[in-house]
């Protein structure tokens, strides 16, 4: 789950970095000025199409790091497949039955996978369930 006040604080830091302000920015992702307003403030939370509308639009987003903190921001640079918007990585071999149990710090309350998604940039996504 996103952590709305650390999602706000990243998406400030792009505005930051980029040099424009909400408005612009709204403009860049195609999306109503109203909506970074909103998100800013903290009254909505972030949705799946707008957070594919930004990682589209700023290609130095990682996803990853925009939800959660993980990862880094700009990420590294893309390679030529990736400016194709062709995807940069392949999965191979992909096991159709797996379960993994994750044990949460140390808390003893286990966890199971249950499902994987892949999300790719232009806003398709693959489901892997064990």
């Amino acid at each position: 789950m996103v952590n709305s006040s650390d999602f706000i604080e990243r998406l400030e830091y792009l505005l930051e970095y980029y040099g424009i302000n909400a408005s612009a920015f709204a403009d860049k992702i195609h999306v109503q000025r109203s909506s970074i307003s909103h998100l800013l403030s903290g009254r909505n939370k972030p949705s799946l199409e707008f957070v594919l509308k930004v990682v589209k639009n700023f290609p130095e987003v990682n996803l990853y790091w925009l939800l959660n903190g993980k990862g880094s921001f700009p990420s590294e640079e893309r390679t030529d497949d990736a400016k194709n918007d062709t995807p940069s990585a392949q999965v191979t071999d992909l096991p159709t039955q797996t379960s993994a149990t994750v044990t949460e710090n140390g808390t003893g309350a286990d966890r199971t996978i249950e499902r994987i998604v892949i999300f790719y940039s232009d806003g398709s996504f693959e489901a892997y369930t064990g």
